[in-house]
């Protein structure tokens, strides 16, 4: 069975941090790009972060660069966002994804580029 399972959100203020898990299980994770993104409500879904099947490159949405760091644990079968700085914007259900393409492609800011999703984590940040 195929599983991604987030985990770390919650209520926070603004300025405030959150570390944000993920956990892969009945899928190959280690050879995969990984994504998150997220959703408020009435809006489309966002690209926030994107770590390459090694770790050893990122890519972030222009909203969140320089507050959020995506990273991989593939020992874990784990991804993280790390976000700190909340503002009340980023207030919304995160999603992490695993991408479709093994060792990645070219595309990775489109929730289409992505085959497996979890079932997302709801951050809240409070003026």
């Amino acid at each position: 069975q195929v599983q991604l399972v987030e985990s770390g959100g919650g209520l926070v203020q603004a300025g405030g941090s959150l570390r944000l898990s993920c956990a892969a299980s009945g899928l190959t994770f280690s050879s995969y790009p990984m994504g998150w993104f997220r959703q408020a409500p009435g809006k489309e879904r966002e690209f926030v972060a994107f770590i390459n099947w090694n770790g050893g490159s990122t890519v972030y949405g222009d909203s969140v660069k320089g507050r959020f760091t995506i990273s991989r644990d593939n020992a874990k079968n784990s991804v993280y966002l790390q976000i700190d700085s909340l503002k009340p914007e980023d207030t919304a259900v995160y999603y992490c994804a695993r991408h479709k393409v093994r060792y990645g492609s070219n595309w990775y800011r489109s929730s289409t580029d992505y085959a497996y999703w979890g079932q997302g984590t709801q951050v809240t940040v409070s003026s």
